[in-house]
């Protein structure tokens, strides 16, 4: 047996039993890989999640949430924090975050959260609730993954986008005040340092997730100091990767793009405003808003959420909010976590309930005739032994 792998090795012995494939076929048939994971001791202590049901549907779609980790058995203790929204009783904007919240946050380095409504007030100058938390815990990436999903039906095929979105300057910094009576001036902020971070981030996760191209979104040609500081930036940080492709797009023609030939982009790297406007986008191409997972990532923490941030007032209440945005975030929370083999079970699930074609267990915005709890349900049927 000289000179070969313990792998090899294993699937020889595995072929006197039966064959490689039936070794294979049981591992994936019990929701895990054919190499094993290796813990330290210690992995397998639960983890405190700070957990946030936010406004809107957010308090059921996080319900679904609880509910399918239990049944995975995943070692996850949460931290609710119920009573937070974006507005108070009146309408609006709350001023500031409880302090409680961030020290949760500090404490246990990962967040599950709801989309918090954001009032459209005109009489305050207070950011939302969203914003704050990026900045007081320098949530400085956003990743957006939008994809393809078999048993979907979308207008295109073959989409497997991730955004890398700045998230605490640019347009979105706060600086605006009225000059004269009718004229209002706003402040766009573009950093080297913040812009530095962000190319630097999306070029690592690529090369950490076998992805091919990093493509830069801009409008350089228009605002020449600005976006030209983020684009150099980017340009200059392609350069320590050699295995990964760069190019740079500018941002009216990337969204005319998006909607002709999505399937052209990775990776794509953007300033704050664009970032916005290019998940949504995307999420709107791979399914609406309750189907692409997100993340924002600082140095020490990370918050996890939909993709795509819709309250969806509308539908509160009525028991067909769509869960499967924050499910897929969750099983990204899972896999942050190096709770692997559950973060797997949880991706499969979903994918099997809507590979399957069975219209009765998903939500009618994806073309459905369930419910959240049929959705719910169905994931928790897959997932337990």
């Amino acid at each position: 047996m000289q000179g070969i792998s313990r792998l090899a090795t294993g699937f020889l012995g595995a072929a006197r039993r039966g064959s490689p494939r039936d070794v294979l076929e049981a591992a994936t048939s019990q929701g895990r890989s054919v190499m094993t994971y290796v813990p330290l001791p210690g992995d397998g202590t639960p983890h405190v999640v700070t957990l946030i049901p936010g406004d809107g549907i957010g308090p059921e779609v996080t319900d679904s949430v609880t509910k399918v980790v239990e049944a995975l058995g995943a070692p996850i203790i949460w931290e609710r924090f119920d009573n937070v929204s974006g507005s108070n009783d009146f309408g609006e904007p709350n001023d500031f975050v409880p302090e409680d919240i961030l020290a949760s946050i500090k404490r246990n380095g990962t967040c599950l959260k709801g989309t918090l409504f954001t009032a459209l007030d005109k009489t305050t100058s207070t950011q939302s609730l969203n914003v704050q938390l990026r900045k007081k815990l320098d949530l400085h990436v956003n990743l957006v993954h939008g994809f393809s999903m078999p048993g979907l039906k979308t207008r295109h095929e073959n989409i497997d986008i991730v955004v890398i979105r700045e998230n605490t300057e640019g347009e979105y910094s706060g600086l605006e005040h009225e000059v004269v009576p009718g004229v209002v001036e706003s402040l766009k902020v573009i950093t080297a340092e913040k812009s530095r971070r962000t190319a630097q981030y999306a070029f690592e996760y690529a090369l950490l997730n076998n992805r091919k191209t990093v493509t830069a979104i801009h409008k350089a040609n228009i605002m020449k100091l600005s976006d030209g500081l983020f684009l150099r930036e980017c340009t200059k940080a392609s350069q320590s990767f050699e295995t990964v492709k760069f190019n740079s797009m500018i941002v009216d023609n990337t969204c005319m793009q998006l909607t002709g030939r999505p399937d052209q982009f990775d990776v794509m790297v953007t300033p704050n405003l664009y970032g916005n406007l290019v998940t949504n986008v995307v999420a709107g191409l791979c399914g609406g808003p309750g189907v692409c997972p997100g993340a924002n990532i600082g140095k020490d923490v990370a918050i996890f959420e939909q993709g795509a941030r819709h309250v969806a007032k509308d539908i509160v209440g009525k028991g067909i909010a769509n869960p499967m945005a924050l499910l897929l975030s969750t099983s990204m929370l899972l896999r942050h976590l190096q709770l692997h083999s559950f973060s797997d079970r949880l991706e499969d699930a979903i994918m099997a309930i809507v590979a399957s074609g069975d219209k009765s267990l998903i939500t009618p915005d994806i073309g459905g005739t369930g419910t959240t709890a049929s959705f719910t349900n169905a994931v928790i049927k897959t997932v337990q032994p």
